[in-house]
């Protein structure tokens, strides 16, 4: 799957968890530094698949998470998922633009792909936009896109023996 997004949805869904339902009106001291590798820290003991630096480096990756607040570095997580999840059905729609010669049965996987990516994505946008209002049901849109990227994997084993065009 292109950029371990699955590993990805799951720190954030874990993060955005913890950060929601311990909201701080902590003010910005730029300190998240200590904040991300204290997330990223806990996430790695928790689940072995995932890689310290490779959590770091996405957390990091967003704007203003340098002098982030758990709250504020929940958003940035949402959005960086958002942009990963838009990213790859873009690519997606690239592969099934270059459909000639490929495999029947994956194009069809692709397209069902496309579909659970669309659908993951809007859920994603509602739950972002719970997440901004401080509502409960934002987790909902992660857990809908974590889904949609989980069964878009799975479609793919399906067809043995030929190389899964997300897999990078």
């Amino acid at each position: 799957m292109r950029v371990s997004i699955i590993f990805f949805l799951l720190i954030i869904q874990s993060f955005l968890f913890l950060s929601f339902n311990v909201r701080s009106s902590s003010s910005n001291n730029c300190c998240s530094r200590n904040l991300i590798e204290e997330v990223c820290k806990n996430f790695t003991q928790v689940d072995p698949h995932l890689r310290y630096k490779f959590c770091i480096d996405s957390l990091e990756a967003g704007p203003g998470s340098r002098c982030a607040n758990r709250t504020e570095l929940g958003l940035i997580a949402l959005k960086l998922l958002l942009n990963n999840a838009t990213d790859t059905q873009c690519y997606i729609k690239q592969l099934l633009g270059k459909s000639k010669g490929l495999n029947p049965i994956i194009q069809s996987n692709l397209e069902t792909c496309l579909e659970l990516y669309f659908s993951g994505i809007f859920d994603l946008k509602e739950g972002i936009r719970a997440y901004e209002s401080s509502r409960y049901g934002w987790d909902l849109g992660v857990s809908s896109m974590l889904g949609s990227g989980a069964s878009c994997k799975d479609s793919m084993k399906v067809n043995k023996g030929a190389v899964p065009p997300l897999k990078k």
